[in-house]
């Protein structure tokens, strides 16, 4: 069984992104070494977050940003 990344363990870890655009870039590289599964339990806490974000930050891990 794949335990999930969580949204929040990698912002805390990364505290250089300061933008939801450096955090889809970030999360998109996730994806791409081989992350399975992300929960995401907190809404990115950026100025330029979108409402959509939840599809945005899938799509990155989906498909590599």
């Amino acid at each position: 069984m794949t335990t999930p990344l969580n949204l929040s363990d990698i912002i805390i870890r990364h505290k250089e992104v300061q933008t939801f655009k450096d955090l889809l870039i970030l999360i998109g590289q996730v994806g791409k070494e081989g992350g399975v599964l992300l929960s995401m339990d907190i809404k990115p806490d950026f100025p330029d977050t979108p409402r959509d974000w939840e599809l945005k930050v899938e799509t990155a891990f989906s498909w590599g940003g």
